[in-house]
């Protein structure tokens, strides 16, 4: 059994993090409009990776060079992963900068929607068609110009012991820009390799419920694993999107659609979650699955 973070500790992560949140807001509204592409992907990272340290969130590496995994994905890269919480997102951020896609909501949000704006998020009007269209075709000319776009297409979270199916619509990007898709499995783990639920956000659990609960764990990692690229070009959607679901879902060992890993190798299943999530890939879901 794993003990948790003293209460003291938990209380200097929050503090921190708060702290970081407020460096970030001033460096993209006075220093990031005047930096280049490259200074922006640096900064992202940087930053990113301070706030996962902020809470004691270390990041393991499967796949391309782990000194520079962003430079080995293919120059027209659309980047998948499951979806477990909104800690994802500065996981990826930490590794691979990219273009994130949310929910139209978010741009409403008190400090968080204005810094998810200025650094590039894409944002959609779910259940408008007309919307899901219009940021189809921009995440399609984003990465054509070989900008790195990446969703959570599961358009949901789910507790990392099964994944929910790949909406196809969201796929239709990279194949009209005839790009390759780069699947990433990610999962929580304690040090010591065993799972990790301190950071689900799922149900009916809060943010801030989620956020106390992530400060619970003294040492967690966050493992990610780069799987082989899937060509997109002349492809049907919904065919790269299952082959994309079916890569992750083997790499975690866990079912599709269902509450019961495929694999033994977790700890006693919980109870399935779903949770639509701040900033995550509920993207252009208009269309087939």
């Amino acid at each position: 059994m794993t003990l948790a973070a003293p209460l003291p500790l938990r209380l200097v992560r929050i503090a921190r993090l708060v702290g970081h949140l407020f460096r970030g807001l001033a460096i993209a509204a006075f220093r990031y409009g005047r930096m280049d592409e490259a200074a922006r992907r640096a900064a992202t990272r940087r930053w990113s990776l301070a706030a996962l340290t902020s809470l004691g969130v270390t990041v393991h590496i499967e796949g391309p060079p782990a000194a520079a995994p962003a430079d080995a994905l293919p120059a027209r890269c659309l980047l998948v992963a499951n979806h477990i919480s909104w800690l994802d997102i500065l996981v990826l951020l930490s590794v691979c900068p990219a273009i994130f896609v949310a929910k139209s909501e978010i741009r409403g949000w008190p400090l968080v929607g204005w810094l998810c704006a200025r650094v590039g998020t894409l944002f959609i009007q779910r259940g408008r068609r007309r919307s899901a269209r219009h940021t189809s075709k921009v995440m399609a000319d984003a990465i054509a110009r070989g900008a790195l776009v990446s969703i959570f297409p599961e358009g949901t979270t789910t507790d990392g012991l099964s994944l929910a199916r790949f909406h196809a619509a969201l796929f239709q990007p990279a194949a009209d820009a005839g790009a390759m898709v780069q699947p990433v499995a990610l999962r929580y783990a304690h040090r010591s390799g065993h799972y990790c639920a301190a950071p689900n956000y799922v149900g009916d659990t809060s943010f801030l419920s989620s956020l106390w609960s992530t400060t619970a764990a003294r040492h967690m990692v966050a493992r990610l694993s780069f799987l082989v690229p899937l060509e997109a070009a002349g492809r049907d959607r919904r065919d790269i999107a299952r082959s994309a679901e079916a890569a992750i879902a083997a790499k975690l060992g866990v079912g599709v659609a269902s509450g019961i890993p495929a694999a033994a190798t977790t700890p006693a299943h919980r109870k399935h979650g779903r949770h639509t999530p701040p900033g995550t890939g509920d993207g252009p879901r208009g269309g087939s699955r």
